[in-house]
């Protein structure tokens, strides 16, 4: 069972992005973009960062996925900057829980928007499933789609 709690610094996710991106990019330049981006460094950054939340779901022996997300636009949007499941914990529910938790945090919210690479299959697949739609693209060195659904408040 994995339970989500605010991250720590002992936390990375690189095993991810190599099982997602290496058939895309190549094995050197995922490990370059990761080197950056999940460096200790990046990832202190962002547990400073104001109206933001660094998740983890963990199962006390190892992490099975990490969420960061930050409010935008006067706190209405939610944009979820990062939501990394280990390849041998998907299809379990963590993705989701994540995106729960993350909704949670941000109780002035309406809507949660994310971008994600088009090549990857599996996320847009994950993110359709749970009631994204597509709003646009980014053009660069990375391409993305950019995807969005209102927040329902119960």
């Amino acid at each position: 069972m994995m339970f989500v709690r605010t991250a720590s610094k002992r936390d990375l996710l690189v095993e991810t992005w190599h099982a997602t991106y290496d058939p895309i990019y190549g094995a050197k330049r995922v490990a370059e973009i990761t080197d950056e981006w999940h460096s200790v460094a990046a990832l202190e950054k962002r547990l400073d960062a104001p109206m933001s939340e660094f998740l983890v779901a963990d199962d006390g022996a190892a992490i099975g996925a990490v969420a960061f997300a930050e409010a935008i636009e006067d706190g209405k949007t939610v944009k979820l900057r990062q939501l990394y499941v280990r390849p041998a914990d998907q299809r379990r529910g963590i993705g989701s829980m994540l995106l729960d938790e993350v909704e949670g945090c941000f109780p002035e919210a309406t809507r949660i928007r994310l971008e994600v690479e088009e090549r990857n299959e599996k996320a847009v697949a994950f993110y359709l499933a749970q009631g994204f739609a597509r709003i646009g693209e980014t053009q660069g060195e990375m391409p993305t789609a950019i995807y969005e659904r209102p927040i329902v408040w119960a």
